[in-house]
């Protein structure tokens, strides 16, 4: 009876995470704000390096939560989740280094690393409830 109500909950939790979830069209908008980013970071100013692993880590999230929607186990859902939040994280970081060294102002800045710790936010909320199953 226990696997069938675990199995019941892990149903649930996937759909919640239907394409009109939060967390889907937010990473995918931050997802879209960090290619035209990295497209103005080199067109602009030339910067090739760190505007990569920008764009490389930045639309990573959304992807990753994309496959958490396919999950095929409550533990492989997990899985991608975390991906995402440690990919956001080093998202985080690249924002700081492209902030920090110049090549991105101070408005600009604000404005997509906030959207950055609004997706961590959600998905530490949504992942600290995995004990709870």
């Amino acid at each position: 009876m226990g696997n069938y109500e675990l199995q019941i909950d892990y149903t649930l939790q996937i759909d919640k995470m239907k394409p009109d979830n939060v967390i889907v069209d937010k990473s995918k908008a931050f997802a879209l704000k960090v290619i035209a980013l990295y497209k103005k970071l080199c067109d602009k100013n030339r910067e090739f390096v760190m505007s990569k692993q920008l764009l490389k880590s930045g639309t990573s999230i959304g992807a990753n939560i994309k496959e958490a929607q396919q999950g095929q186990s409550k533990a492989d859902f997990y899985a991608k989740l975390y991906i995402s939040l440690k990919e956001a994280s080093e998202t985080e970081y690249w924002l700081e280094l492209l902030h920090e060294s110049g090549y991105i102002g101070e408005e600009e800045f604000s404005a997509i690393y906030q959207d950055c710790q609004e997706i961590i936010k959600i998905l530490v909320a949504i992942t600290k409830h995995r004990n709870n199953w």
